[in-house]
């Protein structure tokens, strides 16, 4: 009686699952899914470029500190 009641509750939680996996698998959910993460890509991308820029404005900066070149009477 336990082994058949083990058994029942295993089929079922098995069939939930497989279900639950399937409807992940929807077209709509699917293309949700691709949407959110191209949408976390871009903001990543953003952040990457944002910083990259902020870096390279600060050693900029910094070059032209050392080497003078922030005059604007230096121009050759």
């Amino acid at each position: 009686m336990i082994r058949r009641l083990f058994y029942l509750s295993l089929g079922a939680f098995t069939a939930v699952w497989v279900m639950r996996r399937l409807q992940a698998l929807r077209p709509d959910h699917v293309a949700r899914r691709t949407a959110d993460n191209a949408v976390g890509l871009l903001e990543q991308v953003r952040d990457f470029t944002s910083d990259a820029l902020g870096e390279a404005a600060e050693r900029e900066t910094m070059l032209r500190a050392r080497y003078g070149l922030d005059n604007s009477d230096n121009h050759h």
